[in-house]
This record gives C-alpha cells, structure tokens and sequence, in this order.
C-alpha cells in the first residue's frame, strides 16, 4: 500500500513514515497544499491522509480540492482539531475517516488497511487492451502482467484513448480532458506525456498519424 501524508510538521511527517513502514505502507510525505496537489496530479496512491492545519491553505480546501479530481480516494484526516464540529464538518465534507492527534501508530495503520479494503471492494471500472490492464478510477495499472507506475495523467490519456473505441482523438481535445479549459498548459505538455507512456509501455502503445490524432495501440479486450 502506498499513501500521501500531508503533514506540515516535519518530526511528525518523520515518525509516521518509519512507523507506517513497519505496517507495510509505504508513504510520500509533503508538507503544503500546493505539494499535495502537485505531487497527486502525477502520481497514484491507494489513500490520503490529511492534516488540516496547513501553512498555505486550509486543509478543508485541501480535501475538496482533491475530492473533485479523484472522488474514489479514501481520505483519512489527521488532525489537532479535536471539537465535534470539526469532526462532523470533516466527514460531512468528504473524509472517510477522522483521527485526533496524539494517536497510535498501529491504530492509525489498522484504520488505513481498513479503508483501503472497503474501496478495492467496490465494483471498479477495468480496461484490458492487448497486454495493458487498467483501472482509471484507481490508478493502479498493469503491464504483461505485472504492475507498472504510470502517472495520474497517464491514466487518464490512456483511458480516454481507450474509451475512444477506436478512433483518431486530436490533440486539442487531449489536452481539454486532462487539462480543463482553464488551466495554462505548455505547448509540449502532451507529448511529454505520450512520451513517457511510449517509454514505460513500448512505441506501440500509442499511435500517431499527422492531422488525425492520437489512438491506443491496441484493441480492447470484448
């Protein structure tokens, strides 16, 4: 299991990865808002856990922020703010779990395999194309087999193409669904990411044809 701690305290950010480690779960440890977002638009993790007392942004803006790019993520908040209404604003607002600090490290394990469990059980979308396995709302992915890091962005050009069925996708419409219409984007930005894919997946993954576009490589599996 690989988690996003988002801790702006340093010597708790430290204790909880060593401690998590020894539960099995591995964890990227950041300490702003800006790090979080940055850091889960281009990486895949099974959980978030979230502290909410945040130097650049209030970590409630933090988790809605997060909630509307990846609504599947479990979300455990890990804070000082001990008061009932902190409490239920966290879970009315989207947060699957709530813990006070001081807490146990074992229990906070323990609440993240927990977490964790209950979404790998609930009915994901797959797309199996050729020898490529993969699960958009997850972000997990598999290669041949075996399991390959791919990018959040990744995920999603590859599941677009795919949900394409087939057919040419320009490369103005690309960059509107991983991007959005308002967001400033570099003018190479999707051929780095066509590029990274082609790398970690081969050439054929993805095909190219000036004036038409893009498309997967493979056929998806009926």
């Amino acid at each position: 299991m690989r988690i996003l701690l988002v801790e702006d305290d340093k010597l708790i950010g430290r204790g909880i990865v060593a401690g998590l480690h020894k539960h099995g779960i591995a964890v990227h440890h950041v300490g702003t808002a800006e790090e979080a977002e940055a850091t889960h638009a281009e990486d895949t993790f099974h959980a978030l856990v979230l502290d909410l007392g945040l130097p650049d942004r209030d970590g409630m803006e933090l988790l809605a922020s997060m909630r509307a790019v990846e609504p599947q993520l479990p979300v455990l908040i890990l804070t000082a703010r001990d008061a009932i209404e902190h409490r239920l604003k966290g879970l009315h607002e989207g947060a699957d779990d709530y813990m006070i600090k001081p807490f146990d490290l074992r229990e906070l394990a323990a609440r993240l395999h927990a977490l964790v469990r209950r979404t790998q059980g609930r009915a994901a979308q797959v797309i199996s194309a050729g020898p490529l396995r993969l699960e958009p709302e997850s972000g997990l992915a598999w290669f041949q087999g075996e399991p390959v890091s791919l990018s959040r962005r990744e995920v999603d050009l590859l599941a677009h193409l795919a949900n394409a069925d087939g057919r040419w996708v320009p490369p103005d419409m690309l960059n509107e669904r991983l991007y959005g219409l308002g967001e400033e984007i570099g003018s190479n930005a999707l051929n780095v990411h066509i590029h990274n894919i082609r790398r970690k997946l081969g050439a054929e993954a993805i095909e190219t044809v000036r004036g038409l576009g893009y498309r997967l490589g493979w056929r998806l599996a009926s």
